[in-house]
C-alpha cells in the first residue's frame, strides 16, 4: 500500500455545494504555491452551479525533484499525489457529478499531475486544463500508456522559453494525449514567463462553461 503523503491534507472548497453542481473543477496547485495561489482562478474561469476543490499538497510540494526526472526519483510522493486525484475524483462522482463533467486543472506541477493522471487513468473527463506542464517521467518513460480519453478536451499552455517546462515535452505530452484519444489544444506562447495570461483563463473558461450549458 503507498503511503499517504499528500492524502488526508485536507481540500478547499469553494462555489456551489457537490450535491447541488451541475460540474466540479478540481484545481492542483504547483510547487510551493498552496491551494491560495490556485483557488484565485475560480472567479476568473467561473459558472454558475460549480465546485471548485483544491486539494493541498505535503509542505506545498507534490513531489521533490523535476517532473522530467525518472519517476522513481518522485516516490512514493508521486504515486500519493495520484491517488489523492483518484479519491478526490471518488468524492465528486459519490456526490452525483459524472466524470463527463469533471475538470482537472493545475499550474506547474499541478499541470503536470492532471495530465499524467488522466494518461495512467483514461476515461472521458469533461476537460484537462494544464497550465505550464507535461507529462511525468524520463523521456525514455513515456511510454505504456492503455485506453482512451475518449475525445476529453484537452488544453495545454506554456511558453516557448519556460525554464521549468521544456516546450518539447509540450508537443510530446500533447502528442501521446492525442494517441490516448484526447481533443488537444497546444497553445505555445513566445517569451512569455512561467505564469498563466489571459488567452489561457478565456480558453478553460470555455471550456468549463460548455460542461454546465
Amino acid at each position: 500500500m503507498s503511503q499517504r503523503i499528500h492524502e488526508d491534507n485536507g481540500v478547499q472548497h469553494i462555489g456551489a455545494p457537490l450535491e447541488q453542481a451541475k460540474a466540479a473543477v478540481i484545481m492542483i496547485h504547483g510547487r510551493g504555491g498552496g491551494t491560495q495561489s490556485i483557488l484565485p482562478l475560480a472567479k476568473h474561469i467561473s459558472a454558475d452551479d460549480v465546485a471548485y476543490l483544491a486539494p493541498a499538497a505535503n509542505n506545498l510540494t507534490w513531489y521533490p525533484q523535476r517532473f522530467l526526472a525518472p519517476r522513481d526519483a518522485n516516490e512514493p510522493f508521486l504515486s500519493s499525489a495520484l491517488n489523492m486525484i483518484d479519491e478526490l475524483i471518488t468524492q465528486v462522482t459519490d456526490a452525483g457529478i459524472p466524470t463527463e463533467k469533471i475538470m482537472i486543472l493545475g499550474f506547474s506541477q499541478g499541470a503536470c499531475l492532471s495530465l499524467e493522471y488522466a494518461a495512467r487513468n483514461p476515461q472521458r473527463f469533461g476537460a484537462l486544463v494544464a497550465f505550464s506542464g507535461g507529462l511525468i517521467g524520463a523521456d525514455n518513460e513515456l511510454t505504456g500508456y492503455d485506453g482512451s480519453l475518449q475525445d476529453t478536451p484537452v488544453f495545454i499552455g506554456c511558453s516557448d522559453v519556460d525554464f521549468h517546462i521544456p516546450v518539447e515535452r509540450v508537443h510530446e505530452s500533447a502528442k501521446l494525449l492525442g494517441e490516448l484519444g484526447a481533443e488537444v489544444d497546444a497553445r505555445i506562447y513566445p517569451n512569455m514567463g512561467h505564469t498563466i495570461n489571459q488567452d489561457e483563463v478565456e480558453a478553460a473558461t470555455t471550456l468549463l462553461q460548455a460542461l454546465v450549458d
